[in-house]
This record gives C-alpha cells, sequence and structure tokens, in this order.
C-alpha cells in the first residue's frame, strides 16, 4: 500500500479516529523517554508528573495540607517548596505515601481529566505518560497501555545520575507496582536496557503499528 511508505509524522496526522494511548512503568525505566519520542513524531503529550509539580507549587490550599501533615521543614526560610525532602519524607514509610497521595492526587486527577478532555477534542494521538497510570485504573479508559520497562540495576544507576543514593532509588522502587502487575493492565511492552537509539527504533515500530 502507497500508506506504508509515508512517513509517520504525517500518518499520525492522518489517522481519522482518536487514539488515546497511556505510557507507564516504574521510576528510571525511561517512560517519559519514550513521550518524548511519541511527541517527536507528532503526538501530543499530557505529562501525569508535571500536573503533579504544578498542582502542588500552584495552589496554596495544597501547600498548607503539606505543611500540616508534614511539617515546615519541607520548606526553606523563604517559603519555597522542597520538593525533594518532601519526596523523602512521603517515601519513608507506607503511612506518609497515603497521606501526600491523599492530598495530592484528587486534584492531580481532576486535572489530568481536564487536560485529557481537551486534548481529544484537538489532536490525533493523546499520549498520556503516568507512572501510576495503572494504579489510577485509567488504562481501561485507554485505547491502548504502552508498559516501559528496565533491569533494577539500569533503574538504579539512572537515578544516580539524577541524584538519587541507592537506598532512596530502592524505597521509590519498592513504593510502586511490581513489573508483573504492570504488565497485566498493559498491551505493550518496552524493554529499555540498551541505547536511545535502540528505544527509538521500538517506538518507531509501536507506531507503524498503531496507525
Amino acid at each position: 500500500m502507497a500508506g506504508c511508505q509515508i512517513k509517520i509524522e504525517i500518518l499520525i496526522y492522518a489517522i481519522s479516529k482518536l487514539m488515546l494511548v497511556g505510557i507507564t512503568g516504574q521510576i528510571g525505566s525511561g517512560k517519559s523517554e519514550v513521550a518524548r519520542i511519541f511527541a517527536n513524531h507528532g503526538a501530543f503529550v499530557i505529562s501525569a508528573d508535571k500536573i503533579g509539580k504544578d498542582v502542588v507549587e500552584k495552589k496554596p490550599a495544597i501547600l498548607h495540607e503539606l505543611a500540616k501533615s508534614f511539617g515546615n521543614q519541607i520548606f526553606t526560610k523563604s517559603g519555597r517548596l522542597q520538593r525533594k525532602k518532601l519526596a523523602s519524607i512521603a517515601f519513608s514509610s507506607e503511612t506518609n505515601k497515603k497521606k501526600l497521595n491523599k492530598i495530592v492526587h484528587p486534584v492531580l486527577l481532576k486535572e489530568l481529566s481536564r487536560q485529557i478532555r481537551i486534548a481529544t477534542e484537538i489532536y490525533s494521538i493523546v499520549i498520556v505518560d503516568a507512572a501510576l497510570l495503572i494504579d489510577w485504573g485509567l488504562q481501561k479508559k485507554m485505547d491502548y497501555t504502552i508498559l516501559v520497562h528496565a533491569s533494577q540495576n539500569i533503574r538504579i544507576a539512572r537515578l544516580g545520575k539524577l541524584g538519587y543514593s541507592s537506598t532512596e532509588a530502592m524505597k521509590r522502587i519498592k513504593s510502586q507496582l511490581m513489573f508483573s502487575d504492570l504488565k497485566k493492565g498493559s498491551n505493550i511492552v518496552i524493554f529499555n536496557n540498551k541505547s536511545l537509539a535502540a528505544l527509538e527504533v521500538q517506538v518507531k515500530k509501536i507506531l507503524q503499528k498503531l496507525c
């Protein structure tokens, strides 16, 4: 078919039906890199992580609740939120993690739903980049859910480059759903243990199949 020769970027815009694709994976897996590759080929990406940051930093009511639950130690002397400090406390125990989620997630999910609703009226392919996609049950609303996975050693090494100690990295990893649980809620699995070039090849093949 002649369509097979059309560039992926053009092919995306030629889709007549909306496609909603979720991308998930454990911390350090490279899911946001996969989302970036999709974006480079014309897909529209909604980042749950970015929404979470905006929700926390731009809503005084949320900051007030965080101070009540975790103390003023999470703020600098000038009143700026120390995200790493908050994360360190929140991921130190299951109780603290639940406290954080109870404060942030309802507002985050409301904004995420709003952005999905708007994006799906405009774009042919909408990507939802969310580590907790399956925790929230949002994979049920996706046409496809892509799970990005990498070996634990590679994930810890990647987190080390971002300033996490091995202990901190393991706390984050253990706080998330295991690969086997994530796989049950996914349609496609990408193994991201090699180079960025190898990752891009995998994503392009998936794009061609989806289109």
